[in-house]
């Protein structure tokens, strides 16, 4: 599956895209809340401004992904491979990333109220 029919699917109101390929895809600045991506491919992908509010992301890989002042509230992170992952300004209230990966992520001025779980 395309980025343009992940989108357009994802509009018609699907939310489960598990183990779903979308390496190095733009998905900037769009409303994803909600949608489960858990064991998905993003490497390289462009998530900047996006909305992951309540998103699945477990196991996700999204190893070298731009997260730049994405809205990751209440966003499920378990397992994920955040290594080499900017994640300036990302909002990661209350997010659970217990063992996510995050070698070498950038997290200069994350912006997070408590978070219960932690790297």
């Amino acid at each position: 599956m395309n980025t343009k029919e992940f989108l357009s699917r994802y509009a018609a109101g699907q939310r489960d895209f598990r183990n779903l390929n979308l390496m190095a895809a733009n998905l900037r600045n769009i409303n994803l809340s909600g949608v489960n991506l858990s064991g998905a491919n993003l490497t390289k992908a462009n998530l900047t401004r996006t909305n992951l509010s309540y998103a699945n992301l477990s196991d996700a890989i999204l190893t070298g992904a731009v997260l730049t002042q994405t809205n990751l509230t209440k966003a499920n992170l378990l397992n994920a491979d955040l290594s080499n992952t900017s994640l300036a300004e990302a909002e990661t209230s209350h997010a659970r990333v217990r063992n996510a990966i995050a070698n070498d992520a950038n997290v200069s001025s994350i912006r997070q109220t408590p978070l219960p779980d932690s790297v």
